[in-house]
């Protein structure tokens, strides 16, 4: 099969990511294998080709955005049957027996692996996923709108969920990129008013078009107070940017596995009156099928660019450069 490895992490004009043939993956116990159809292209794959996130295997295959149809099945599978139409998303396996995964907080398992990091992802034509950490997808979403929900969709609802937004609240979002598109369309189908505020023209004019309140430069301020902000973009100078711009009480989200860092706070301008500021660690299953179930009622529909998966290099230097709009998904084929 054909598929694109992280061979040296770096810049990622010197080229880290490397097309490559290898033998059509086979599904071990308790695996399902898929023959991918559309794979959405994630920041944290840019992370892990520049070398942000440190490799945990030689020539990883990335990609946890994968949606495709089960083509094999291992030994002792029961949950899925050869053509059903599933979805892979970040989370990939956890313990099951930690003091984490025990309360239902499966996502700070000190064991969890993950998709595209610890195993190989869907930057390829096939790819094996645990049955157990695969989702079942609604229908009314052709397979590259599906794509970005199983990592900008369920990790952003679970931003969104901390950054405790109250009904008809203010909400702030800084960066606009495939996560931030999402969560902002289920912000405003749940009657809170969306500020967005990102460095790009063209992603502005998508915020308001998807209804947003107002778009605004990154560094910029909202032309209210915000009862809750997340951050997408990867910058920790927007951290005390975005808790300026909070009422009293409000919270902070800063979602993503990377951010720069943060410059000194100040308690008087930045945290006084009991603002918030909680970080998000990737997903629960919990998570993934709770937004998947709303997704389908609120009939989702992610902006996408679709391209071929031969020009999965070009698409992460897209997204490094800001010439994505939404999100990018890889099709083979």
């Amino acid at each position: 099969m054909r598929c694109w490895v992280v061979r040296r992490p770096g810049p990622i004009a010197g080229g880290p990511l490397v097309a490559v043939d290898r033998a059509e993956p086979e599904p071990g116990p308790g695996e399902v294998r898929l023959r991918v159809s559309a794979c959405g292209v994630c920041r944290t794959d840019l992370h892990l080709a520049e070398g942000d996130l440190a490799p945990h295997r030689l020539e990883t295959v990335p990609g946890h955005e994968i949606v495709g149809v089960v083509d094999a099945l291992g030994a002792g599978t029961r949950r899925f049957a050869v053509g059903d139409r599933i979805g892979v998303a970040w989370l990939r396996r956890t313990c099951g027996a930690c003091r984490f995964c025990r309360r239902g907080a499966e996502n700070l398992c000190p064991d969890a692996r993950f998709t595209g990091w610890d195993a190989d992802g869907g930057y390829a034509e096939y790819a094996v996923v645990p049955e157990a950490f695969a989702h079942p997808l609604p229908p009314g979403l052709d397979d590259a709108e599906a794509a970005p929900l199983l990592c900008a969709g369920i990790v952003g609802y679970r931003a969104l969920k901390r950054a405790e937004l109250p009904p008809g609240g203010r909400l702030g979002i800084y960066g606009f990129g495939a996560s931030a598109h999402v969560v902002a369309q289920v912000a405003i189908a749940q009657g809170a008013t969306v500020h967005v505020l990102t460095r790009s023209p063209a992603a502005r004019e998508l915020a308001l078009s998807l209804g947003a309140a107002s778009a605004g430069p990154a560094d910029g301020e909202p032309p209210e107070p915000l009862d809750s902000a997340v951050t997408f973009a990867p910058v920790g100078e927007l951290v005390p940017v975005a808790l300026r711009a909070l009422d009293a009480g409000g919270t902070l989200a800063i979602a993503g596995i990377h951010l720069s860092d943060v410059p000194p706070l100040h308690y008087d301008t930045d945290l006084f009156r009991e603002k918030q500021v909680r970080s998000v660690t990737a997903n629960t299953r919990a998570d993934g099928e709770e937004f998947l179930r709303l997704a389908a009622a609120l009939r989702l529909r992610p902006s996408v660019e679709r391209r071929p998966l031969s020009a999965a290099d070009r698409a992460l230097a897209d997204l490094a450069a800001d010439r994505v709009t939404g999100a990018a998904v890889l099709l083979p084929g």
